[in-house]
């Protein structure tokens, strides 16, 4: 843990049952009345577009325009289109409705119109850009996973180089982040422990990485217990609201750790997988996660910090009856028998085989791609080649 560190968490946030009805008041404090809605097609479908739209209108305001073209993995393009689109419209806000790729490309709105440009690729680099224009930003999500809502992290896809690309900057903050549990009582199993193992991953990397601080290790330590707890159940029973909104908490509070801190070698490798391969970032991070934390305890880097984790994780219990050596390890086991937990109730992937989508001639390409990776840096175990050559061949099947 280094003697200097930064953290910065300016987001309001709104979070409990109506939160939603919150949006239009907050917004006017920040001189906003006429906000772009920005979502995708599936939260179209399954009204949840409508529900905000309702409760906006509770509150007076009347979205201008309800973009909903947003796919999975956004890109460079559909951030210019959404800017084009708001300065034709003459809006003065945005509003983020949906999971990671929503919000991200809100954000690369943000960052086009705040430096007054017409393409995101000006704002690369963007961590030393000046705040430029504000333009007002509510961000409502839908997953409890990318913790995006509380993130200075933005990942847009350029589908030309397939790679996904990372911007970083403090003027990502989203002004307010939305935590309503009606957002996410929907979400399918499936992508309900997809996307709360992301959350879980954000949290243990944040707490172990080089750039960890103690207001973003207490952040993820109390994510981490809230996040075990909370998304088996959320898994088992959708509509448990009281569940949903832990793990949504959760997930928020993974999102400002590592926003203050940074992730690791899992979300590297995750990156050049969803690049190369398309793998989906929460599927990746749950096939990755047990085995790189098996290479960095190998490497002799993180026992006693993935002993101090056994407590967050399995609870006083577990952690005292555990033999203080094996506590590393059984930390490790503790999160392989929550994925197969997971696995077996919705089909959740263990192995790189079971997306379908990776072949093994594909290592090189990921391998060469997760070496390029800004959070490769901050592990706590420096990794070459061959070494995240060996982490796929041993999550192959």
């Amino acid at each position: 843990m280094g003697a200097y560190y930064e953290f910065k968490l300016p987001a309001k946030i709104l979070s409990g049952s109506e939160a939603l009805e919150h949006i239009p008041h907050e917004l006017n404090t920040l001189g906003a009345f006429r906000p772009l809605l920005l979502s995708d097609e599936g939260l179209e479908r399954v009204g949840a577009v409508k529900t905000v739209l309702n409760a906006l209108a509770q509150g007076g305001m009347t979205a201008v325009e309800t973009f909903c073209q947003i796919p999975p993995d956004s890109s460079i393009q559909v951030v210019n289109q959404v800017a084009a689109l708001f300065r034709k419209l003459g809006c003065d806000s945005l509003i983020a409705l949906g999971g990671g790729s929503v919000i991200d490309t809100a954000k690369g709105v943000g960052m086009v119109l705040a430096q007054e440009g017409h393409d995101l690729m000006a704002s690369a680099g963007c961590e030393v850009l000046p705040r430029g224009k504000h333009v007002p930003f509510a961000a409502i999500p839908t997953t409890s996973g990318t913790g995006s809502e509380a993130t200075i992290v933005a990942v847009v896809a350029d589908p030309e180089k397939k790679v996904k690309m990372e911007f970083l900057s403090y003027h990502l903050l989203p002004d307010l982040a939305v935590l309503d549990p009606r957002m996410t009582e929907t979400l399918p199993p499936r992508i309900t422990a997809s996307t709360g193992f992301d959350a879980l991953v954000h949290a243990i990397e944040a707490a172990t990485c080089l750039q960890r601080n103690p207001v973003s290790d207490a952040f993820a330590e109390k994510a981490m217990g809230q996040i075990v707890r909370a998304l088996p159940v959320a898994v088992r029973e959708g509509k448990n609201r009281k569940a949903r909104m832990v793990l949504a908490n959760g997930s928020l509070l993974a999102g400002a750790a590592f926003s203050n801190s940074m992730v690791g070698l899992v979300h590297a490798i995750g990156h050049a997988l969803g690049g190369v391969c398309k793998v989906a970032h929460g599927d990746a991070m749950t096939i990755l996660l047990p085995a790189v934390m098996a290479y960095n305890l190998r490497e002799g880097t993180c026992r006693e910090r993935y002993s101090e984790l056994l407590l967050h994780l399995a609870g006083p219990e577990v952690y005292a009856a555990t033999p203080a050596h094996r506590r590393a390890e059984e930390a490790i086991s503790f999160l392989e028998t929550l994925r197969r937990e997971l696995a077996q109730a919705c089909g959740l992937p263990e192995t790189l085989s079971d997306t379908g989508k990776v072949r093994k001639e594909d290592f090189s390409a990921v391998a060469k791609t997760a070496l390029n990776d800004g959070a490769i840096i901050v592990n706590p175990a420096q990794a070459d080649y061959n070494d995240i050559i060996a982490i796929l061949e041993e999550v192959w099947s």
